[in-house]
């Protein structure tokens, strides 16, 4: 049986990323900036930010701790379970600014400053890397909610969006052309002889969007109005 999102997120992949590189990530800035706050090395804060922002304008091909990671860490561990990759980015775009603004306040002589900041990253980053929640990413998924990005339990497909014809039993299975998971499952579920409808969410980021769809594969079987009746593994 297919585990729902195990499929290989590489350095490349735009849309979603193995949720453990973010965590890798945080580890390198957590070490980092405590290092820096408790010598005074605050240099070490303006390259941390500068390379978290250099990934997030360029993408995280140009992220050090990723590029390592997914070249050396992942394929010894194998691929870890997914996730979109835009709440994590979100997060990295605030790090870069605490982290920049640290070691202004520090080069102006605002030490006070500079360490209240960089000690909130550090504290932060720590409690992601080790945790696994993510402040930054929260309030992403805070702000995309008040934007339209529905989250939640799926009740309803509109199945016309889908080009699907209104037949009782149909799986509505959104997919991703990478993930050989997302294959497995859709050729298990037509063994079986329930009609599919793949949405590919590299394609249609807008039912992704819509259905607060972050993690594939990910299967529901609705009835012909298109009400979910629940949820396929």
């Amino acid at each position: 049986m297919a585990t729902a999102g195990t499929f290989t997120a590489t350095n490349q992949d735009l849309s979603v990323i193995d949720i453990r590189a973010p965590r890798f990530n945080q580890t390198v800035v957590a070490l980092g900036a405590t290092v820096a706050i408790f010598t005074g090395a605050w240099p070490i804060l303006a390259l941390l930010g500068t390379q978290l922002g250099v990934s997030v304008l360029f993408g995280r091909k140009y992220c050090l701790p990723c590029v390592f990671y997914f070249e050396v860490v992942q394929p010894r561990l194998g691929p870890g379970p997914v996730e979109d990759s835009r709440a994590p980015r979100f997060a990295n775009m605030l790090g870069t600014l605490f982290l920049l603004s640290s070691s202004l306040a520090y080069a102006t002589g605002f030490t006070a400053v500079g360490v209240a900041l960089g000690g909130l990253v550090a504290v932060l980053a720590t409690l992601a890397a080790t945790t696994g929640l993510c402040v930054g990413c929260e309030v992403y998924r805070i702000v995309a909610k008040l934007r339209g990005v529905r989250g939640g339990a799926i009740e309803q497909v509109d199945l016309d969006a889908l080009g699907s014809h209104h037949e009782a039993g149909t799986v509505v299975l959104f997919t991703h052309p990478l993930c050989s998971d997302c294959q497995t499952l859709g050729r298990e579920l037509e063994a079986k002889g329930a009609p599919v409808v793949r949405v590919d969410v590299s394609k249609r980021r807008d039912l992704a969007k819509k259905y607060g769809v972050s993690v594939v594969p990910l299967a529901f079987a609705v009835d012909a109005s298109g009400r979910v009746t629940g949820r396929v593994s």
